[in-house]
């Protein structure tokens, strides 16, 4: 693949400890490495004692509600912005200081901005790919990328997802060691966003270093070596997805199916007795028929009691899970913890509402602002 380079990649883990210093990797190099970084304007405080070590190699995924912070860190890290304090080291250089040789040696992808709109696919590559000594090839990169079809149309009649392949390509050209992508997948179609994701599961492999800025919980789940999760300005939990995701306490899903597997809709009062029946409480799960028991982890006797009541019924128990939450509900718990008596608090606490996971939760989590 042209895009990927030689770098060796180097370790497994992103060591981070929340609110306290960032863990060390002795003999490991780091591809980042943060310690008690600050940052504010005026009263407010964005980046309140950020400490982050990533080692070479990694996918890492920086997910937070918006206004966690998450923008402001990318932008110092960069050498774009300032900060007010702590030690920042990027690829062994200070991102201000050395700001020339660290951007030579980044690729940044923006989540929109920063193209000429006349400007046109082929175009701008190749300008970019002068921009460095090894530059991957252009018309190789459009085609990997899919965009060898619209490599001469202007920028301002591309689609979403084809603007966001174009970035992408742009981060890409100078064969960078680290890369730093913002919403990648976004607006793209399933095809394309298989394509990408595939992209940079090869970058990994090749060795280089990925942070990923992200509300797409589905490319956490399928690229992140590791997540760190920040809320106002501090990190507030890290580990891979599946770590994370085990903090909860395992849960009992469920999917109710008539006798010939068609859907069915069960009376609220009677779903609020078998939940009660249970030791629990019974709340929707997505899909019509699909349910989930909130307050009392599953145990041989809820099963046996759950298939005995879908007996009586002549109702089929047509699926069955035991496992924890899912990452975004994780996500949200996280967040519900770090801000103890706000509203994101009982909202995400509830396991029952029906919006923490199809509804106003995506929204939380899919939404977009300045940081």
């Amino acid at each position: 693949m042209t895009t990927a380079g030689n770098a060796a990649a180097a370790g497994h883990q992103v060591a981070v400890e929340p609110g306290g210093p960032a863990a060390g990797f002795p003999g490991m190099p780091l591809a980042i490495e943060v310690r008690g970084l600050r940052k504010r304007y005026g009263t407010l405080v964005v980046l309140d004692g950020l400490d982050l070590s990533v080692p070479q190699g990694e996918i890492v995924a920086l997910l937070g509600p918006n206004g966690a912070g998450k923008t402001t860190t990318v932008e110092i890290l960069e050498g774009y912005r300032g900060s007010d304090g702590g030690e920042i080291r990027v690829l062994g250089l200070d991102p201000v200081r050395d700001r020339a040789a660290l951007h030579a040696r980044v690729g940044l992808m923006l989540q929109q901005g920063g193209i000429t709109p006349q400007g046109r696919p082929r175009e701008l590559v190749r300008l970019h790919a002068r921009f460095y000594a090894d530059p991957a090839n252009p018309d190789e990169l459009l085609e990997l990328l899919g965009l060898a079809h619209a490599a001469n149309r202007r920028y301002k009649l591309l689609s979403g997802g084809e603007k966001q392949r174009l970035s992408l390509a742009l981060a890409l050209v100078g064969r960078p060691e680290l890369l730093v992508l913002d919403e990648p997948t976004a607006g793209m179609d399933p095809a394309a966003k298989a394509t990408v994701r595939s992209l940079i599961a090869e970058l990994r492999s090749a060795g280089r270093t990925i942070l990923l800025t992200t509300h797409e919980l589905a490319d956490v789940e399928r690229l992140a070596d590791r997540v760190v999760v920040m809320d106002r300005g501090r990190v507030v939990a890290a580990g891979t997805p599946a770590e994370l995701v085990a903090g909860s306490g395992p849960l009992l899903r469920f999917r109710l199916a008539a006798s010939d597997g068609a859907s069915v809709a069960i009376d609220s009062s009677e779903l609020g007795a078998l939940g009660a029946a249970l030791g629990g409480t019974l709340a929707p799960d997505g899909a019509p028929g699909r349910h989930r028991l909130a307050g009392r982890a599953p145990d041989p006797r809820s099963i046996a009691y759950l298939a005995d009541w879908c007996e009586q019924r002549g109702l089929l128990l047509a699926e069955l899970q035991t496992s924890g939450g899912t990452l975004e509900e994780r996500f949200l718990e996280l967040i519900a913890e770090a801000r103890p008596g706000d509203e994101t608090r009982s909202a995400a606490r509830d396991r029952g509402a029906d919006a923490a996971v199809a509804g106003r939760g995506s929204e939380a989590i899919t939404g977009t602002s300045a940081e």
